[in-house]
């Protein structure tokens, strides 16, 4: 179920960015030790009120879409452009899309980083 939320890395720059909507998860960083933790989850034995620990909510790839989609007017289009399903593009109105991807989960994080670093640039 993991790969259903978006990569520690993009989630930390959505921090950034101002996102902040209810999550099903957050991670927790402790040293060079990442974890996605369910909020059902106990995880007071791995956690400690360490300053060195980093933490940020962790959306799925949904949520991340439609906050674009809701706090920007961004709507992105990720699309199959092969009769053998093995080529994926994406396409961000107003900008120039990429192509060339294997799999749609890898055209959707190019997307989903396309779109942080659009926002960056604002």
């Amino acid at each position: 179920m993991n790969n259903e939320f978006i990569p520690f890395e993009q989630a930390l720059k959505l921090k950034e960015l101002g996102f902040d909507e209810p999550c099903f998860a957050h991670f927790v960083k402790h040293d060079d030790e990442i974890k996605c933790i369910l909020d059902s989850d106990d995880f007071d034995e791995w956690w400690t009120n360490n300053s060195d620990n980093l933490e940020c909510k962790a959306p799925l790839y949904q949520q991340a879409f439609r906050w674009f989609r809701e706090k920007y007017r961004i709507s992105p289009i990720i699309t199959c452009y092969s009769e053998l399903g093995n080529a994926w593009k994406y396409h961000i109105p107003n900008e120039d899309g990429e192509q060339g991807f294997n799999t749609y989960e890898v055209a959707e994080l190019a997307c989903l980083n396309k779109l942080i670093e659009l926002l960056k640039k604002k």
